[in-house]
């Protein structure tokens, strides 16, 4: 998975962490938790406060359901 692959990674995020709310998550701690996600192979630098929005708001969509 890439950055780009926001609703894979919130996925990811959902089965990994099915007990947190992302709603209350810090982005050092969702950056972190992303790179180290089993298929995620992307440069951890290429990050932004924008894709980390769009995750963490993929994220929530996704536990809500």
């Amino acid at each position: 998975m890439k950055w780009t692959d926001v609703y894979d990674i919130a996925m990811e995020l959902v089965d990994k962490y099915p007990d947190i709310d992302p709603q209350y998550m810090n982005f050092v701690d969702l950056h972190r938790w992303i790179c180290e996600l089993e298929e995620f192979d992307d440069d951890p630098e290429r990050s932004g406060e924008k894709i980390l929005e769009a995750i963490q708001a993929a994220w929530i969509e996704e536990a809500a359901e």
